[in-house]
């Protein structure tokens, strides 16, 4: 198309013309040209020149009078910063378009007209600063956006309306804050032909975890209609977590974890007016129950989107923040925005603090986690930005939602919470830019929480955050992994809640040697395994409604059981993939499984269940069979559909050699069998019986991991959780040093791994000392004892050698 003075076309628009049309369209002109020819679809349009705005500044004499209400600016508490931004927009307002932009206006917007075959075609049209979405900062969601706009009447008007978006209050106070005070920031307009959302659906992506900057993930929010609810915090979106290593592969499934939203509210474009203002063009309504229910995209939607997601990413060689929309007319997907991502794609940390909450208090409300701090204040509610008074320095911020006017407001904050939200809303993007804690999508925080409350938030419990009533205490331990070398003998964790692991992969280590099943059963699925396989035995009404609340999404329990068992597992496997994941399968004891939503139904009453049906022995008897196989079918759906092999299995408590056999034969029956797509089957060694016949029990499995609790346990006669006998507890012990020595041994005759599982060697250098020289494959550790574990082993192999 042919362009003009003023006007540039997305087909002659490339990266490298920020200065010209500003970050946002120099991107969509990057994009239009590079990617639509491997089958990413973007919509055309073209940009009003940053130059036509300097001339409309200059023909309008706004220079003066725009550089001397700025520089009135009371930068200590910005009390003139509200009178500031309505005078300098209303400057602008009142200003007219040389003669020569509005015919270069009409002309451009004629020729896209004719090029969609649609007259008065309706266009979006969006502010784009010539500073925007540089490395150290992001000018979106700082200026206005119009949608919906067709007529050359409302474009004009929507033009005017985005100049006079450089001047709102928000971004005039970003401006100072990022130090552009004197630079000559000018605004480009993108023109982009309209995708109609409002018929279907919109949201972000983002080719990075936004919350711990791990990059194997692509990350897609989508609601209903028009995506404004997403990122204003309107409502909580779908998400789905796609993995980007199995993405390209069509014999895997790469969705790892994808969770329903509750998207409370659907925007649309109002019937068309007469009216030739580009404001008043959308309407906001409450989503159907049913709609709410049901996810926005396909999975089919899902894949093609990180596909291309991943593709723009390659391109830009960088993790990128993107924006898509369906069109509900065509049924087609589109991508119509995409910046560089400012706030994950840094260096990784090689300092960690880690926040440990000391004493829980009445817990009040819960939402999704921003970051992983703790902190304390009184509660300030608040209802809108202009209330922002009234929140004193080191209050916490609560209120229904916040959009980018909340901004000088958010600064304040020792925490913010919010009743809507999810984890690219507008509250969640700025927490992460500050470094604030906050809890967002909570739904009750305002009518639950009182003004003046002292309250403790705390987002170091993985992915949900917790309101706890009062100021609790909390520890904070900081790591320095910043010279730390990887030893030989491989540093693994223990791990137990899948919402640590992308933060926890950052970690020097070796991948996970235990991974407890029995966390992701009691945390994901809260539901005895039995009781999703035989409902008919549960009685109680308040049960039965417990359990149709929690599979609402499903018609079959079982089927809730293996998904969500097998996203937590896949979760984990994904953040440390390709390295080895050893998933122990459930070791509940009797008394743990009743504890279990329905498992009073089902669960014998033991005297000693440390020492009962526990383990192996439940695997292959007729009591938990139908349960072991739904734990079955969920591995096998992360091995096989998910294509994660990285995963290997363990059994626990495995008494004799009998049982192994049993129990191999039972996962076989279930689909999963020994050494089929490199299918590892590990055995603890707990008892020791295990020990005396390790070279049986090598023949059998794969590979040995030291349970030193258990294994101390029972060497020594004792039961580790008393109190009045716990001063005998120690794998410093001779007898047990031997077992150890001894199972050790027989790994290395057999040619198989061996590892161990237990705090003793972070707490005690000489116990690591003996591991090391005794030739131990691998030492795992609970997160907060990695660093010193790692410190240790580096110490013995030093001595050793």
């Amino acid at each position: 198309m042919k362009n003009s003075k003023y006007i540039l076309f997305f087909e002659k628009i490339s990266i490298t013309d920020i200065e010209k049309v500003g970050g946002k369209n120099a991107s969509l002109g990057e994009m239009y040209n590079e990617l639509n020819h491997i089958s990413i679809n973007v919509p055309n349009g073209f940009a009003l020149t940053a130059d036509a705005y300097r001339l409309f500044r200059k023909e309008n004499n706004l220079e003066a009078v725009l550089k001397e209400l700025l520089d009135s600016l009371e930068t200590e508490n910005y009390s003139n910063l509200s009178d500031i931004g309505t005078k300098a927009r209303k400057t602008i307002l009142n200003s007219n378009f040389s003669d020569d932009i509005k015919k270069e206006i009409k002309t451009a917007y004629k020729n896209l007209c004719t090029q969609s075959g649609i007259d008065n075609l309706s266009v979006a049209v969006r502010s784009s600063a010539t500073a925007e979405d540089l490395p150290s900062a992001s000018f979106a969601g700082r200026m206005e956006s119009f949608l919906n706009i067709s007529g050359i009447n409302q474009l004009e008007d929507a033009i005017l309306r985005c100049y006079a978006s450089l001047f709102t209050d928000r971004a005039i106070k970003y401006r100072h804050d990022m130090g552009f005070v004197k630079m000559d920031i000018a605004i480009s307009v993108g023109i982009q032909q309209m995708v109609r959302s409002d018929k279907a659906a919109s949201g972000v992506a983002f080719t990075i975890d936004p919350d711990t900057g791990f990059e194997n993930t692509i990350i897609i929010n989508s609601s209903w209609g028009l995506g404004e609810n997403i990122v204003q915090g309107n409502i909580t979106p779908d998400e789905w977590t796609v993995f980007k290593p199995t993405l390209q592969n069509k014999n895997f499934n790469p969705i790892i974890r994808k969770q329903c939203g509750r998207k409370e509210f659907t925007m649309i474009y109002s019937e068309k007016s007469e009216d030739t203002s580009a404001k008043h063009t959308i309407i906001n309504f409450p989503t159907s129950a049913e709609k709410q229910k049901q996810f926005s995209l396909t999975d089919k939607e899902v894949i093609q989107l990180s596909q291309w997601c991943y593709g723009i990413e390659k391109h830009y060689n960088k993790p990128m923040d993107i924006e898509w929309a369906k069109d509900g007319l065509n049924n087609q997907l589109y991508i119509v925005q995409a910046r560089p991502e400012t706030v994950h794609a840094k260096e990784k940390k090689q300092i960690l603090e880690i926040y440990s909450l000391l004493q829980k208090g009445p817990l009040i409300t819960q939402g999704i986690a921003l970051g992983d701090k703790i902190t304390t204040g009184k509660a300030r509610i608040l209802n809108n930005p202009q209330e922002g008074n009234q929140l004193l320095e080191g209050e916490i911020l609560v209120t229904d939602l916040t959009n980018p006017d909340w901004d000088p407001v958010l600064k304040k904050a020792a925490a913010i919470i919010t009743n809507k939200g999810g984890r690219t809303s507008h509250a969640a993007i700025v927490a992460r830019e500050l470094g604030t804690v906050a809890v967002v999508g909570c739904g009750d925080a305002t009518q639950l929480i009182k003004n003046g409350q002292q309250i403790t938030v705390s987002c170091a419990e993985g992915k949900t955050g917790y309101i706890y009533d009062g100021q609790l205490k909390w520890d904070i331990t900081e790591q320095d992994f910043s010279q730390l070398a990887m030893p030989e003998t491989a540093p693994m964790f223990i791990l137990a809640d899948p919402e640590r692991a992308f933060e926890l992969s950052n970690f020097p280590n070796q991948g996970v040697g235990l991974m407890r099943m029995e966390f992701a059963i009691s945390n994901s699925i809260k539901i005895h395994p039995l009781a999703l396989c035989e409902p008919e035995k549960i009685t109680d009404d308040k049960i039965i409604a417990e359990i149709r609340v929690l599979t609402e999404e499903y018609s079959d329990g079982k089927k809730y059981f293996v998904d969500k068992l097998a996203e937590a597992v896949s979760i984990v496997a994904a953040a440390f993939y390709p390295k080895e994941v050893i998933v122990r399968m459930s070791d509940f004891k009797s008394n743990e499984y009743a504890n279990l939503i329905g498992g009073k139904y089902f669960e014998p009453d033991e005297e000693n269940p440390m020492l009962g049906f526990r383990g192996a022995s439940r695997y292959y008897s007729d009591f938990y069979r139908k349960g072991f196989a739904l734990e079955c079918e969920a591995m096998k759906k992360v091995r096989n559909e998910m294509g994660l092999q990285n995963v290997k299995l363990m059994i626990p408590f495995c008494r004799t050699i009998e049982e192994g056999e049993k129990v191999i034969s039972e996962m076989a029956k279930n689909g999963l069998i020994q050494r089929e797509n490199d299918l590892e089957i590990y055995v603890m060694i707990e008892l020791p019986s295990n020990v005396l016949l390790a070279d049986e029990f090598a023949n059998l499995f794969d590979g040995f991991s030291i349970g030193s609790n258990d294994l101390t346990q029972l060497t020594l006669g004792l039961d580790r959780d008393s109190a009045l006998i716990s001063y005998l507890f120690s794998e410093e012990n001779q007898a047990v040093k031997i077992l150890i020595r001894n199972t050790i041994q027989a790994a290395k005759r057999n040619n198989i791994k061996v590892g161990l599982c237990g705090q003793a060697p972070s707490d005690i250098p000489e116990f690591a000392q003996f591991l090391v020289n005794e030739g131990i494959n691998s030492i795992s550790f609970n997160p907060d004892a990695l660093i010193k574990g790692i410190e240790n082993i580096l110490e013995a192999e030093k001595k050793f050698k």
